[in-house]
C-alpha cells in the first residue's frame, strides 16, 4: 500500500493513527465482550475503519456525518465518550436512547452524528436536508453521509442523490464498497463496474478510492471540502475495501472465499499505516505498545463504568413522556374582524402567514412553486418568498420526507406537501421509522408537518381518494390533525407548524371550494388535541371528524326530533378523550362515523374505547358508521354507494330505536 502525505503536517499523521487504532482496539474488546455475553449484537468494522476516521477527521466537529452499523470510527474520532458508547450498547441510562434503541441507532447534535435506522436508505435523505439547511445559512459547511453495497439498492439511493444533484447541495455521498450486502455479492447488487460510475446519470462529480489508505481518504474528502465550500454541489466518493468480519458476528464469514480474506488482511488499514509511520520514522515500536496500552486503559475504564451502571427501570409514565417532544404552546386567540373564505382559501391564508411569521420555515412539494400546487394552495408564494423557501421537488416522497427531517435537526421548520394523501405511500417508510421514533429513540424535536389532501367525493378513484388517517393513528410519535371546518384549518395548521413533533395534516379535498364561512384575517391558533362540540343534546352522542362532520349535520338538519351531541373531533392524536367519554355517559347511546374503510378505521379505536369505560352507561350497542371495505371505486353511482354517507342515516335511527 502507497501513502502519500501530500503536505499532511506530521502531527496530523500521527492524530491520524489514534484514530485509527482506538476504534481497531475498541472492537477487539467488543468482540471479547460479546462471546461473554455482556453485549448481545455487534457489527464488525474491522478493515474499513479508514474510511470512517479519514471522513470524520476530515470534517470540522460542527460537520454533520451520518454513519451506519459500521462506522464505529466515526464516533471515536468525534470524540463520543467511550463510556456512553458502551451504555449504550448496554441499553442503559447513560447512553443516547435510554435503552430504547441499540449500537448506533442514535443521533448527538452535541457530536454533530445522526445514526442511522435499520432500513438504511432514508439516512441520505436526511442528508440531503442537513446540507440545505447548511446551504440556506451560507455556512460553508458540508455533510457526509455513509451507504454501502446493499444500501445503495434501495430507491432512497435514487432519489437523495437526484434531489442533492437537483438543488445542488453540499454533501457526500461515502459508499463504502465492500464487495458484500450481508451475503449477497455485488455481482447479484448492481451491474455498474462501480459506484462512481454513477455519478455521470446525476450530473455529478464522483471518485473511485482506496478506502484502507487512511490518507488518502483524508486528503480526499479535504480536498472534497474545499471544492464544496467554493461551489456547493454533491459528490459520491467510493471507498473501496473490505469488511474481515460478517454481517453481524452471528451470521460468519463462511460464503466469501478464503482467497479474498487472505487478499484483503494484506491490506489492513491499520497495519499498513503503522508500518508506513515506521518506516517514515515518525513512531517507534515503543511508542506504538505504550499507545495500545494508554487507550487499552482507556478503554477498560470506560467498560468498568458503563458495566458497573444499573440497569435501567421501566416507567410507563416516563416512556409516554417522551413519545412527544415537550411543546407548551401559548393559543392565539382569532380576532373580530372576519372574512369569508373558502376551506382552500383558509389553508392558504394560514400557510402564508406562518411562512411571515417564521423566517425559518420552508415548504416542499411538488408543483408548489411557480405553478401554486395542483390546488394552488400555495399559488403567488414563490414572489413573495422566493424559490429557496418554496421548493419544488422531484417525484420523491420519501427522499423529500426524510430531507424535511434534516432540515429540522439543522434548524429549520418544514412543511412537506403531498400532492395527494394516497401518494404518501411513497413515503412511508420515513415517516413510520424515522419521524415518528425520532425523539422517542433520542431525543431529538422533529419540526416537520406533512400535508395531507384527503378524501372521496371528487370522483377520483382508487389512487387519488383513500381515507388513510388511521394508518398514522396508529404510530405512536405523530400528531394527526384533520379539520372540518376553514377556521379550524387556519389555526390548527398554524398550530401544527408552531409544533416541534411531525404532524400529519389531514385536508379533505372535497371541501376545499364547497365550504365557506367567516374565518379571522389575523394570525391565530386553535389548540391540538382539543376537540369542539357542534351541537349538544340528550339521545346520542355523534362522534367524527373531516367531512362526516358535515354528513352528520345534515342528517341533523333533516330531522330536527334528533336531539344529538355532534362532537368534531378536530385532532385525532392527541385525541380529546374526556369529551367523547363524557359526552356518551351524558346520552347512553354513540355512534362513530367516519369515511374510512369499516376495518381498522379509527372509529374501531374510539369505539372500543367507549365499550371499555362507558359500558355501564350505554343503553345500546356502539355503533360503527363508516365506508364498505373496497377502494374507493370511481364512477360516482359506485363511490356514493361506498361512503359512509349512503348509510348513516338509517344506522343512526336504528340505534336511537335500539
Amino acid at each position: 500500500m502507497q501513502f502519500n502525505r501530500k503536505g499532511i503536517s506530521d502531527t496530523v499523521l500521527l492524530d491520524l493513527y489514534k484514530s485509527i487504532l482506538t476504534p481497531r482496539l475498541v472492537e477487539e474488546k467488543m468482540l471479547i465482550l460479546l462471546r461473554q455475553g455482556k453485549i448481545s449484537k455487534w457489527f464488525s468494522g474491522i478493515g474499513q475503519e479508514a474510511i470512517s476516521v479519514g471522513v470524520a477527521a476530515a470534517l470540522s466537529h460542527d460537520e454533520y456525518i451520518l454513519p451506519m452499523h459500521r462506522n464505529l470510527g466515526v464516533f471515536t474520532t468525534k470524540n463520543v465518550p467511550l463510556d456512553r458508547l458502551f451504555s449504550q450498547f448496554q441499553g442503559k441510562a447513560n447512553g443516547f436512547t435510554k435503552g430504547r434503541d441499540r449500537s448506533f441507532h442514535f443521533g448527538s447534535k452535541e457530536y454533530s452524528i445522526v445514526g442511522m435506522i435499520s432500513h438504511l436508505g432514508p439516512q441520505l435523505g436526511v442528508a440531503d436536508g442537513i446540507a440545505l439547511a447548511n446551504k440556506l445559512k451560507d455556512n460553508k459547511k458540508i455533510t457526509a453521509v455513509f451507504t454501502g453495497d446493499g444500501g445503495a439498492s434501495e430507491g432512497d439511493f435514487h432519489e437523495a442523490l437526484n434531489v442533492a444533484a437537483v438543488w445542488d447541495l453540499p454533501v457526500i455521498f461515502v459508499i463504502e464498497n465492500n464487495g458484500y450486502g450481508l451475503s449477497t455479492p455485488s455481482s447479484e447488487q448492481f451491474r455498474c463496474k462501480q459506484f462512481a460510475d454513477k455519478g455521470i446519470g446525476y450530473g455529478m462529480d464522483a471518485y473511485t478510492i482506496d478506502g484502507n489508505n487512511i490518507l488518502e481518504v483524508y486528503a480526499a474528502v479535504s480536498d472534497i471540502k474545499k471544492q464544496i465550500a467554493k461551489k456547493p454541489r454533491p459528490v459520491i466518493l467510493e471507498c473501496m475495501s473490505f469488511r474481515m468480519r460478517g454481517h453481524e458476528e452471528a451470521s460468519g464469514t463462511k460464503y466469501i472465499p478464503q482467497d479474498l480474506m487472505e487478499m484483503w488482511a494484506k491490506k489492513d488499514p491499520v497495519e499498513n499505516y503503522e508500518f508506513f509511520l515506521l518506516k517514515e520514522k515518525l513512531i517507534s515500536h515503543e511508542e506504538i505498545e505504550e499507545l495500545k496500552k494508554k487507550i487499552k486503559a482507556e478503554i477498560n475504564t470506560a467498560w468498568a463504568s458503563a458495566d458497573t451502571e444499573p440497569r435501567i427501570e421501566s416507567n410507563s409514565e416516563i416512556e409516554l413522556a417522551d413519545i412527544f417532544y415537550p411543546h407548551n404552546p401559548k393559543i392565539i386567540f382569532p380576532s373580530a374582524e372576519k372574512s369569508e373564505k373558502r376551506f382552500i382559501d383558509a389553508i392558504s391564508d394560514g400557510l402564508k402567514q406562518s411562512m411571515q411569521k417564521h423566517d425559518n420555515l420552508i415548504i416542499m412539494g411538488q408543483d408548489i412553486a411557480d405553478y401554486g400546487g395542483v390546488f394552488k394552495i400555495t399559488d403567488g408564494f414563490m414572489n413573495e418568498f422566493g424559490k429557496d423557501r418554496v421548493r419544488n421537488t422531484p417525484i420523491c416522497e420519501s427522499a423529500i420526507v426524510s430531507a424535511a427531517l434534516g432540515l429540522s435537526i439543522n434548524g429549520y421548520k418544514s412543511v412537506m406537501e403531498m400532492q395527494f394523501a394516497d401518494f404518501v405511500t411513497s413515503g412511508f417508510n420515513p415517516i413510520i421509522n424515522n419521524l415518528a421514533k425520532t425523539h422517542y429513540r433520542w431525543g431529538e424535536k422533529v419540526d416537520v408537518v406533512v400535508r395531507m389532501p384527503t378524501g372521496a367525493g371528487v370522483g377520483a378513484g382508487p389512487f387519488h381518494s383513500q381515507s388513510n388517517e388511521a394508518w398514522f393513528t396508529h404510530t405512536p410519535g405523530l400528531k394527526v390533525v384533520y379539520p372540518a371546518f376553514p377556521e379550524d384549518a387556519k389555526g390548527l395548521l398554524n398550530s401544527a407548524i408552531n409544533d416541534p413533533n411531525p404532524v400529519m395534516y389531514f385536508e379533505h379535498k372535497a371541501l376545499y371550494r364547497s365550504l365557506s364561512e367567516g374565518v379571522s384575517d389575523a394570525y391565530f391558533t386553535t389548540e391540538i388535541g382539543k376537540a369542539n362540540f357542534i351541537k349538544k343534546g340528550a339521545d346520542v352522542s355523534i362522534i367524527t371528524y373531516g367531512m362526516g362532520v358535515h354528513w352528520a349535520l345534515e342528517v341533523l338538519k333533516n330531522n330536527p326530533d334528533i336531539s344529538a351531541d355532534l362532537i368534531d373531533l378536530r385532532t385525532l392524536v392527541p385525541l380529546d378523550k374526556l369529551v367523547v367519554l363524557d359526552s356518551v355517559k351524558k346520552t347512553g347511546r354513540a355512534i362513530v362515523l367516519h369515511e374510512d374503510c369499516m376495518i381498522g378505521g379509527f372509529g374501531a379505536d374510539l369505539s372500543s374505547m367507549i365499550a371499555d369505560e362507558c359500558f355501564e352507561y350505554l343503553d345500546a350497542p356502539v355503533k360503527r358508521s363508516a365506508s364498505i371495505d373496497t377502494p374507493v371505486p370511481f364512477a360516482h353511482e359506485l363511490e356514493d354507494e361506498f361512503l359512509a354517507k349512503s348509510r348513516f342515516e338509517n344506522q343512526l335511527k336504528n340505534l336511537l330505536a335500539y
